[in-house]
């Protein structure tokens, strides 16, 4: 799908910036840039100079730009030292969802200390956000995505429940639905709220997709959070996921347990947690009966409920 012309960008941002904010920018050029594996991504070269990110896709997917749109503001309202890119713009343009953010220039693989300062920071969004929950419990103002999948975010007070209600139970669904069902799922769903209501979980505003490729590290130093799945919850999923699809480097670990240790036995909880986005994964790309995701969520069950 090609992007809008720079004409109708800037004529568009004139229309949805705030009012009171800067003059809307004047958009000279647009530049395909990859990464992304759901929307078209696009760099906006401004006529003064400055850059913009975007992201573009068909009109029906406003909605998952609009919850990334809101996922960020929250995080950035208790996020300290970390840099979160504030929206810009939300909306359609010519038929397609537009999401218009900061440009963040990302650096390469960067030092052990400026992964230990990410990790710290992370540490310190969690902590902060704790008092700000308001006895509200798990889950979010408004259900969400992670990736393009649906995820719902009713309120619940207790965490074992809520992460079958909310997280295990709903892609389980799925799969069966679509012919793909998981045995011994049912036994599994039943033992997790004693396995999960025992470490003192506590809510905590999360990221709640933070693989390697939705955080890095600045060009100009620091470290910045993006494509956010939010909600409130045990702060171990975060952590539980840094570990999935390739990984965070160990410094990361290391400068947020300096900063805020987790709980003991933390390590016996990363399966199950990650669980829940190898079912994601298997809805989202496995084709049928036998897909990779699948095998590897099947695994996991059988392997959750030896122990």
């Amino acid at each position: 799908m090609a992007a809008p012309s720079p004409d109708r960008f800037s004529a568009w941002l004139a229309q949805v910036l705030p009012a009171g904010a800067v003059r809307a920018p004047q958009v000279r050029a647009l530049t395909p840039v990859g990464g992304g594996c759901i929307h078209a991504a696009w760099s906006l070269e401004l006529a003064d100079g400055d850059v913009l990110f975007a992201k573009t896709n068909r009109a029906s997917t406003l909605p998952m730009l609009q919850a990334e749109a809101e996922g960020l503001r929250a995080l950035a309202d208790v996020a300290t030292g970390l840099t979160i890119p504030a929206p810009l713009a939300v909306g359609l343009l010519e038929g397609q969802a537009v999401l218009v953010l900061p440009w963040l220039e990302l650096a390469g693989r960067g030092t052990a200390g400026a992964w230990q300062q990410l990790g710290a920071g992370l540490a310190r969004l969690h902590r902060a956000s704790r008092p700000l929950n308001g006895g509200r419990g798990f889950g979010f103002r408004v259900d969400n995505f992670i990736g393009c999948g649906p995820q719902p975010n009713g309120w619940l007070s207790d965490w074992g429940q809520f992460f079958v209600e909310r997280r295990l139970a709903p892609q389980l669904e799925r799969l069966q639905r679509r012919g793909m069902g998981l045995t011994d799922s049912e036994a599994l769903l039943q033992r997790v709220p004693g396995w999960l209501n025992g470490h003192g979980a506590e809510p905590v505003l999360v990221h709640g997709d933070l693989w390697s490729g939705n955080a890095g590290l600045l060009s100009g130093g620091g470290a910045a959070l993006f494509d956010p799945a939010v909600h409130w919850a045990d702060r171990e999923v975060d952590l539980a996921m840094a570990r999935l699809f390739g990984g965070f480097p160990a410094a990361f670990f290391e400068g947020y347990g300096q900063e805020w240790p987790l709980a003991v036995g933390s390590d016996q909880r990363v399966d199950l947690y990650n669980l829940y986005h190898l079912l994601n994964h298997a809805n989202l790309f496995d084709a049928g009966p036998g897909g990779s995701y699948g095998r590897r969520a099947q695994s996991s069950i059988h392997a959750l409920l030896r122990r």
